[in-house]
């Protein structure tokens, strides 16, 4: 005779007992693992999106930090050798990259002025390291070459003075090998530097010197001014 288990209830199977009573065992229904399996892709989004917001934010704090021990070490340029690490020849490198209307840091970027980040950064670089061929170090090469990268005649009797130490992570192309192609930020694209001011009083913001990141972006979105835009970005300004 067949036996009748009321009460049992779908997506739970029936086995008998030990006493041969009826007994269930707990299953997952369908619903239940489509309501889990959502439950999972929701939590690893919030999860992902917040990792995505930390690094953003630890690069932006890298970022400050940075720029502003970078700038100290410009003021001790500046102490010493009367003014502040520029491009000797005028209206090249650090003189036309121009902080008001220059926005693309990516490395073969030509923007609104002509110019593009990593000269102007190297020449920074050159100023505050004393690496002057771009090696990665300082030796009695660095003796023959101007800031800009031009042969030094006569060359200096002693080693160029350090002023700055630039981490591995500072440099590009990343990896602590190759000739330095430009001061990278932690977005991976070349540090902004301008002295545009000192050659036009129209071009640039400080009469000293600019120093900025422009966070990862490339450029102004479609309904913005090019203000706006700067609005996100870590400068000395």
């Amino acid at each position: 005779m067949r036996r009748i288990c009321r009460g049992s209830r779908a997506g739970r199977k029936i086995v008998p007992s030990a006493g041969g009573t009826p007994a269930t065992t707990a299953a997952f229904s369908l619903v239940e693992l489509l309501v889990v399996i959502a439950i999972i892709i929701i939590l690893a989004g919030l999860i992902l999106s917040t990792m995505g917001y930390v690094r953003k934010k630890a690069a932006r704090a890298r970022a400050d930090t940075e720029i502003a021990a970078m700038s100290a070490a410009c003021e001790s340029y500046k102490a010493d050798n009367g003014i502040y690490p520029r491009d000797p020849t005028a209206n090249t490198a650090t003189d036309k990259l121009n902080a008001k209307t220059d926005g693309d840091p990516t490395l073969s970027a030509t923007n609104p002025s002509g110019a593009t980040y990593p000269p102007a950064s190297l020449v920074l670089y050159r100023a505050l390291s004393g690496d002057t061929n771009l090696d990665r170090a300082v030796n009695a090469t660095d003796q023959n070459f101007k800031i800009d990268g031009t042969t030094l005649s006569p060359p200096l009797t002693q080693l160029p003075k350090v002023y700055f130490t630039f981490k591995p992570n500072m440099l590009l192309p990343s990896g602590g090998t190759g000739t330095v192609t430009a001061i990278g930020d932690p977005f991976g694209n070349s540090y902004g530097y301008s002295t545009a001011y000192q050659y036009d009083l129209n071009t640039g913001y400080n009469p000293t010197f600019d120093l900025w990141t422009t966070c990862g972006e490339t450029a102004k979105q479609s309904t913005e001014t090019f203000q706006q835009y700067q609005l996100r970005w870590i400068k000395n300004w």
